[in-house]
């Protein structure tokens, strides 16, 4: 039984990007170098990175704001555009000096060739004026998302995290790079398996895996780990040990933007008043929708409910 989303309250800052798509057919390889050739016959353009967790918040029912920067671009007002269709609620900061980051990707026959990606980093006096609105929004949010893609828009993270969990919210981050100590003191963080090796390395098996984890969400004095596992599902450690849920058996077309779907679906149903082992088991049946679709893509609660 799902619960109630609808005054659920959602918080989101982190790095946003316009996920642009070239569909088209190859039917040759180019006579100037060995590569095929796409005649492309429609485009198609999709918000990305924290922009995605917001549309996949907003997608299960909840009430969505979304913190970022962007450029003074046509990418930066076509996200704004696009945030604006789905029922968002955008602050997006322009910075003059910044290119709104963009992902090319070109598409034949459900298949990936090629992505491009066009991006720079933002200028420190924008992310100033930012902290500033994150403050002012924190009253009104029930759980922050901190969507950390390593573009340089959650430079002050660590104040972020220390005055949302001052004002009592439960903050969620999704990890990027090797430093974990700038993420200290949220609740809950949502590595993926190689992410998680990055910060403490192999282990030999499950018991090796739990001690590392373990050892990690103490260090950083969080009160949850998520790792999602690719095929092999995701765990939750905590203080009272450590939850597996398999992946679902789905046939899989496209992994782009799955951990975007289980940081919003995770923060949706926490801020519903649904327990973490019960939120990841909705964050899991989430993932296996989208990755079933083609691009960044989001999971309603309609067809959550159909999974369950």
């Amino acid at each position: 039984m799902l619960p109630d989303t609808s005054a659920t309250r959602i918080l989101i800052v982190g790095d946003v990007m316009l996920d642009r798509y070239w569909f088209g057919e190859v039917s040759r390889i180019s006579p100037e170098a060995p590569v095929p050739v796409v005649k492309v016959d429609r485009s198609e353009e999709r918000p990305g990175g924290a922009a995605n967790v917001a549309r996949n918040a907003a997608a299960l029912g909840a009430r969505v704001a979304l913190l970022s920067v962007v450029g003074t671009d046509d990418a930066g007002r076509s996200l704004e555009r696009l945030l604006g269709e789905s029922g968002i609620e955008c602050s997006l900061h322009q910075d003059a000096k910044l290119s709104t980051t963009v992902k090319l990707r070109v598409v034949a026959r459900q298949q990936q060739l090629l992505r491009i990606d066009f991006e720079n980093a933002p200028d420190h006096e924008v992310l100033e004026a930012k902290l500033a609105d994150f403050e002012s929004r924190l009253a009104g949010c029930d759980v922050v998302i901190l969507s950390d893609y390593g573009k340089g828009g959650l430079t002050h993270i660590t104040e972020m995290i220390a005055r949302a969990r001052a004002a009592g919210k439960k903050v969620l981050v999704d990890p990027k790079g090797e430093d974990y100590a700038r993420y200290a003191g949220a609740t809950l963080l949502t590595p993926n398996r190689s992410e998680l090796r990055q910060v403490v390395g192999s282990w030999r098996d499950e018991a090796d895996l739990a001690q590392k984890a373990g050892r990690l969400r103490a260090e950083l004095g969080l009160e949850a780990l998520l790792v999602t596992r690719s095929e092999e599902g995701m765990t939750l450690f905590t203080a009272a040990g450590c939850e597996h849920v398999p992946a679902v058996a789905r046939e899989v077309y496209d992994v782009s933007g799955a951990g975007d779907t289980v940081i919003a679906t995770l923060a949706v149903m926490l801020g519903s008043g649904v327990s973490l082992p019960q939120a990841m088991q909705q964050a899991n049946l989430a993932a296996g929708v989208v990755v079933g679709k083609l691009g960044t893509a989001t999971c309603s609660l309609d067809e959550l409910k159909q999974v369950n």
